[in-house]
């Protein structure tokens, strides 16, 4: 199963410098012609370029190297510079360098250069001067700069799915999309985020994503939590998915909100829903009103298993996209499309 990558760490070195050339110029009638060893190419840089058919962090590789410059030759001959090479990334990839932030590709084509190449080395054609006629001086080429960087997307999904393990949300990503998450009876069956696209008739498509289920004390990191809060923090907006079948689901709404605010503060404020999964058992229906007297937001009671009022999900899972479009733009800024 083919699952989102939002962070990757990655080694880049530039390409090594071609060697310069030692020659002397000679033919039968100009024995002493001169020194004529060229120069040594430049080593290709690693450059990074923002894709917007790329959405994923899963196609960047551990480990990239730019070509090697060629070395100079005879007859003045330079030697031919290293081709870069180009790592395609998604648009919104924040490049970090020791916890800081060294780029951040925000538009289509946009590119920043990972790694330099080494420059190449000169010929002893370079050091001819009226001093020095026949210089026997030349020099290798330059290793490539050596970097480790780390590569974030700021952008996970436009909207995340967050709730405890065994809620439902990976049925539910089933049901509302192509993806294939795992799907099993025991907890912690999605290891990793998977995004599935919701297409509409006006051809818009918003991205959900299938966070890992958080426990208490995800902020403390137990169980699997920071890695997974970083994941919901990319997310624009929230579907907080809770099993209506247990006793009082309003508690794992507060202890869901809880580890957001305890991670960063305001998270858990971004706009949401509550989905009530599970309305086909009997203890569902009981609990639902109980669960929306006790909840000031607006619960959508569905069923993953069986597709009941899955339609009312998708509508107002419509509404907050629409709502966000209009946000960024009102803000001169460009939303993420998928």
């Amino acid at each position: 199963t083919r699952y989102f990558v939002d962070h990757r760490k990655v080694r880049v070195v530039g390409g090594q410098g071609g060697a310069g050339a030692f020659s002397f110029y000679s033919e039968p009638r100009k024995i002493f012609g001169g020194p004529d060893g060229g120069n040594g190419g430049d080593g290709g840089h690693v450059i990074l370029k923002a894709d917007q058919q790329t959405k994923s962090l899963s196609s960047v590789l551990p480990f990239y190297q730019g070509f090697h410059g060629e070395r100079g030759g005879r007859k003045n001959c330079y030697g031919a510079n290293g081709a870069y090479v180009y790592v395609k990334v998604p648009v919104g990839t924040l490049v970090k360098e020791d916890g800081e932030v060294v780029a951040d590709l925000t538009q289509h084509g946009e590119e920043y250069v990972a790694a330099y190449g080494g420059a190449g080395g000169k010929g002893n054609r370079f050091f001819l001067s009226n001093e020095n006629r026949s210089p026997t001086l030349f020099t290798p080429g330059e290793p490539g700069q050596e970097r480790v960087l780390h590569l974030e997307l700021k952008t996970t999904a436009h909207a995340g799915l967050v709730g405890f393990p065994n809620a439902g949300k990976s049925s539910l990503l089933r049901a509302i999309s192509r993806a294939k998450p795992a799907v099993a009876a025991y907890p912690f069956t999605t290891l990793n985020p998977h995004v599935g696209i919701v297409h509409y008739q006006d051809y818009e498509q918003v991205a959900v994503a299938d966070i890992p289920g958080l426990i208490k004390g995800a902020h403390q990191n137990r169980g699997l939590g920071v890695t997974f809060l970083k994941h919901i923090e990319r997310c624009r907006f929230l579907l907080f998915v809770v099993d209506l079948s247990v006793p009082q689901p309003w508690v794992q709404l507060q202890d869901l909100k809880y580890e957001l605010q305890q991670y960063d503060k305001g998270l858990s404020e971004r706009p949401c829903v509550v989905i009530g999964n599970k309305i086909d058992l009997a203890e569902s229906r009981i609990n639902l009103p109980l669960l929306r007297e006790r909840v000031a937001e607006r619960v959508i009671p569905l069923s993953a298993l069986t597709g009941d009022n899955l339609e009312e999900l998708l509508w107002h899972l419509r509404e907050l996209y629409d709502t966000y479009v209009k946000t960024e733009q009102s803000r001169g800024q460009s939303p993420v499309k998928w």
